[in-house]
């Protein structure tokens, strides 16, 4: 008897126009087409300015991932799995036994590993506390141990541990996990790596609460920021930022951090990302940062950073709104930086801070208003001529 093939017609709308296969990780561009992350990243890395579809300039290169359009893929391919006998999704005992099979061997477990990301992606938080609890993560750091020279296998292992771990595992366990190989995909790793490592770190920052997994990884505050420095990749610069907030708990290394160069990078994050999210992480980054001396200096020294407080103030949310009350609040009246008051006053800043004081905002915020409005009303006569002439309109007391 002869055997018909089953042919699997698959939707256009799943195939990434540059590859033309089914997509693993769907941006969509500013132009509105979307792509496959790894195919859209070579076509910008190689120097492309356009959208390889429509062939438009692109007006900013960011990546916006299509949520939407990765759940509507794995959802067809579950019914495909379902229907067609000779695709299988692993069961629990199957995605077991390829955990406990990982091991040194003659040829690196990559594909292993790579179905057990596939049985996670089947069912997330079912499939990822099956596994947890089936003590898959001091497999998988082992794993990480036994091929400390393979980036790829690095790699893979870092994606599994991305989507097991939670901020409520264990410290011992996370204790575990080698920061230096973390660091390692971190600096060499593609994209989707570096992300994955910075989001791993920020749980082994948040969960183990010592000062030793940054002091002990000389550099990693430097690839975060290079991560961050990104321009077109959201989601890198959220994982960067939010890694960094995490470091940044630690008040003794913000000193460290300014001098790396953070402002300067947060500060054109804010201005260029129309990232709600990376723009409000921004704010919190540069809230933190002038608690210290140093980085109430190099946000005044910045040309951009101002500027960007100041144009982002009531555009993201009420919880940025208040972060960059703070900040003004802290170089314009604690700090009495002329400069910075300046740059307030040139970018329309006490109209917005006037409207503010009239709207729902917090006691808190409402107090550093008044003060930033009794500094600009008496600084000199250039802040008076602005307050003048825009904002007579506006009542503040």
């Amino acid at each position: 008897m002869v055997r018909k093939e089953l042919v699997v017609s698959v939707p256009s709308y799943f195939r990434c126009p540059i590859s033309l296969d089914v997509m693993k990780s769907p941006v969509s561009l500013c132009t509105g087409v979307t792509y496959d992350r790894s195919s859209i990243q070579k076509w910008i890395d190689s120097g492309h300015n356009t959208c390889p579809a429509t062939m438009q300039p692109l007006l900013t290169k960011d990546f916006t991932p299509n949520r939407t359009l990765q759940t509507l893929i794995r959802s067809w391919q579950s019914s495909l799995s379902q229907s067609n006998p000779t695709v299988h999704l692993l069961s629990p005992h199957q995605a077991l036994s390829l955990l406990h099979q990982l091991g040194p061997t003659t040829t690196p477990p990559l594909h292993s590993l790579s179905k057990i990301a596939s049985f996670i992606d089947q069912d997330p938080i079912k499939n990822r506390d099956f596994l947890v609890n089936a003590g898959c993560v001091p497999i998988l750091i082992g794993v990480f141990r036994d091929y400390n020279q393979r980036l790829d296998v690095a790699e893979a292992v870092v994606r599994v541990l991305r989507l097991v771990l939670t901020d409520s595992i264990e410290a011992g366990v996370m204790d575990l996990i080698d920061r230096n190989w973390l660091l390692a995909v971190l600096r060499r790793g593609s994209v989707e790596a570096r992300i994955d490592s910075a989001r791993i770190l920020e749980l082994v920052f948040v969960v183990c609460n010592d000062d030793r997994s940054v002091t002990e990884l000389e550099g990693v505050l430097f690839e975060l920021l290079r991560l961050m420095n990104l321009e077109n990749d959201k989601e890198a610069a959220d994982a960067g930022l939010s890694c960094l907030i995490a470091v940044s708990a630690r008040r003794k290394l913000r000193s460290q951090i300014v001098r790396l160069g953070a402002i300067r990078v947060i500060g054109n994050l804010l201005s260029g990302s129309e990232s709600a999210g990376v723009a409000e992480k921004a704010l919190k980054m540069l809230e933190m940062l002038s608690g210290c001396a140093e980085g109430r200096a190099a946000i005044c020294e910045d040309p951009t950073c101002v500027p960007a407080i100041v144009g982002r103030m009531l555009k993201v949310s009420d919880a940025a709104t208040e972060r960059a009350v703070v900040v003004l609040w802290s170089i314009c009246h604690l700090f009495r930086d002329r400069k910075a008051q300046e740059a307030v006053t040139r970018s329309n800043g006490l109209t917005k801070i006037l409207l503010l004081m009239q709207s729902n905002c917090s006691p808190a915020a409402r107090q550093m208003c008044g003060d930033l409005v009794k500094i600009f009303r008496v600084n000199s006569k250039s802040c008076l001529s602005s307050y003048d002439t825009k904002t007579t309109h506006i009542m503040p007391f």
